[in-house]
């Protein structure tokens, strides 16, 4: 197929232009580099790619992107949580107006196949299960909780303690900070577009990816990357509330693998798939086994918080495993060691 590859020259868009190259895939790349991601790193693409630096609002530079393309997977966004209020207006213009101009671009180019990278904020807190009450969706954190070190949301009818469950796809989405909201936006936009053109849209909720290339000391960078500068500059890597805060840590490659299954397989209606590795760990775990692998100073548990910060969020990817016969293949301790010497 001729795709086009939206925020291709990103930490993720490397690995899904590489995976795509090796499926025989003829790939166009629209990336425009913005400085606070790529932080004066030059990217040159490969000699069999069509690169357009252009940011996606650009409507011109989609028409000449679009041209001929049967598919498009769309990973350019503005990341983060979006701590500061100041950060909404460029979430919102960077992810939820440049979803809309893409779409309304590939409308007019008659290009009808969208693979839409999602992420799994969009469940803000996700599940809990209450002995009492059963699976109940956790109230907004409190912060003067926060603050007194009460970090576990309880059930929002009794107050009880909650225990972990899986969040399935057909879950109600509950965005709790700027990125998600974003998210959230960019994969009911992408269903509107569906329902009016009878084109195709695969949602990948992503969880915390981690790999190589991955983004060190810019806002973008995500815990992995963090805890491993850290530790690199001979730092304990500081671990925030109690360390107690459950993922699902899922290596980069597989989550290309997955986006690429999904542009080749998905055709028809509006469709999200969780994509994970299916092993919850916590942040805790991740900070202690990059420690050992870097034979760096164990981590520093600081008791800081962020209102933002969700506190659970574990997913069920059966969906993409049984639809889409997608497996992951990175064991975490292989990825932690590979991390390492990166």
């Amino acid at each position: 197929m001729k795709v086009l590859l939206t925020g291709g020259a990103g930490f993720i868009g490397q690995h899904v232009l590489r995976a795509l190259m090796q499926r025989g895939h003829e790939v166009h790349v629209l990336d425009s580099l913005r400085p606070d991601v790529h932080r004066g790193v030059r990217w040159i693409a490969p000699r069999e790619v069509t690169f357009h630096k252009a940011d996606v609002r650009d409507g011109e530079a989609l028409e000449r992107a679009l041209a001929g393309v049967e598919a498009v997977l769309h990973l350019a966004a503005k990341v983060g949580l979006g701590v500061d209020v100041g950060d909404l207006p460029d979430y919102a213009s960077s992810n939820d107006a440049g979803t809309a101009a893409l779409l309304a671009a590939m409308a007019r180019a008659g290009v009808r196949r969208l693979t839409l990278a999602s992420s799994m904020v969009v469940y803000g807190e996700g599940v809990g299960h209450c002995p009492t009450h059963g699976a109940v969706r956790p109230a907004p954190r409190n912060e003067s909780a926060l603050r007194a070190g009460q970090y576990e949301p309880p059930c929002p009818h009794c107050g009880a303690p909650l225990g972990a469950a899986l969040v399935g796809e057909d879950a109600a989405l509950d965005p709790r900070n700027a990125y998600a909201s974003s998210k959230v936006a960019q994969e009911f936009y992408a269903a509107n577009w569906a329902r009016v053109t009878g084109g195709s849209v695969a949602a990948l909720r992503y969880h915390n990816v981690y790999g190589p290339g991955m983004p060190r000391d810019t806002p973008y960078a995500g815990v992995a990357a963090i805890f491993t500068s850290a530790l690199k500059r001979g730092e304990a890597p500081k671990v925030f509330e109690d360390g107690g805060q459950r993922r699902d840590f899922v290596h980069v490659r597989d989550v290309a693998a997955a986006t690429v299954a999904a542009c080749e397989q998905h055709g028809a209606g509006v469709r999200a798939f969780n994509v994970g590795s299916g092993t919850p760990r916590t942040v805790g775990d991740m900070a202690c086994a990059l420690a050992r692998a870097l034979r760096g100073p164990p981590p520093k548990v600081t008791g800081h918080y962020r209102l933002g910060d969700v506190r659970h969020i574990t997913a069920d990817s059966a969906r993409l495993r049984d639809e889409l016969r997608w497996q992951p293949q990175v064991r975490f301790e292989d990825g932690m060691a590979e991390l390492a010497g990166i």
